[in-house]
């Protein structure tokens, strides 16, 4: 079987050149090939998806989210495990259960659902925005209403109740979340105006809820501060130029946050004014 990078040059989607810095960069960061020229800006993820599905025969759904889906249908996958895993499903059909997913070959997740479910499961490929876009709509029911509060995510409680306290006194409004994917979850759902997240958690870290807030475009104009104890120049850069909004660094000072945050919630108005 040919490797991705493989199938993108012979498509020319990208080139040899471009391949060899996707893979050294892959090394030192150890994710997805696909996720790492995503992050280069010189794939689309809809680029993505047609050349694996030329590729290998698979088959490919767009525009699924404003399907109608039995609640049973939605049941047969957890949602920490869709939004963890990436997968929708999509139907079931007697023995057969067609999943929406971004990565056909993690074979280990097939035998997952295949365990879970009973089923064989049909894999098909879609985005990661439109998947995140029908978990957010058809298992939280979120709307389109944009909310109020400031969501915090902060594995250390005595840390967000720090920031929640310096908040509260403001008068905000603030949602607490101790992981990643519990955070991604409330932010689909509520869409906060605002979030805080502390760049090493369990679960999901601060980048990969970076990536899928700005993945969907239900929340991916959602400002996010990192809260980190990297209290490093090279670490605010890293964060800066990854997309985060700000930087706050650990030990947390409540007049720091408040700032921190009226300054970036400021900026967007003024933006997006």
């Amino acid at each position: 079987m040919k490797h991705l990078g493989d199938i993108l040059v012979e498509a020319d989607i990208i080139s040899r050149k471009t391949l060899e810095r996707a893979l050294e960069r892959q090394k030192s960061k150890k994710e997805r090939l696909g996720a790492i020229l995503e992050q280069m800006g010189v794939i689309t993820e809809e680029e993505l998806v047609d050349a694996l599905s030329k590729q290998f025969n698979f088959k490919t759904i767009k525009n699924f989210v404003g399907h109608t889906y039995p609640q049973e249908l939605l049941d047969m996958l957890p949602s920490d495990f869709a939004m963890k895993k990436l997968l929708f499903p999509l139907k079931r059909k007697d023995t057969m259960l067609a999943v929406a997913i971004t990565d056909p070959f993690d074979l280990e997740t097939m035998e997952m659902l295949n365990r879970m479910t009973g089923l064989k499961v049909v894999p098909v490929l879609a985005t990661r925005k439109e998947i995140l876009e029908a978990i957010s709509v058809h298992y939280l029911k979120s709307s389109s209403e944009s909310g109020e509060a400031i969501l915090i995510v902060e594995d250390s409680t005595p840390i967000a109740t720090v920031i929640q306290f310096a908040l509260v006194k403001e008068g905000y409004k603030v949602l607490i979340a101790s992981d990643g994917l519990e955070a991604l979850k409330i932010a689909l759902a509520e869409r906060p105006k605002l979030i805080i997240t502390d760049s090493i958690m369990p679960r999901m870290d601060g980048y990969g809820l970076l990536r899928a807030i700005r993945a969907n475009p239900m929340t991916a104009e959602t400002p996010v501060i990192m809260l980190t104890s990297k209290a490093s120049t090279e670490e605010e850069q890293k964060a800066l130029a990854f997309g985060f909004n700000d930087f706050i660094p650990k030990p947390v000072q409540p007049l720091r946050v408040v700032s921190r945050v009226r300054h970036t919630l400021e900026m967007t108005n003024k933006y997006r004014g």
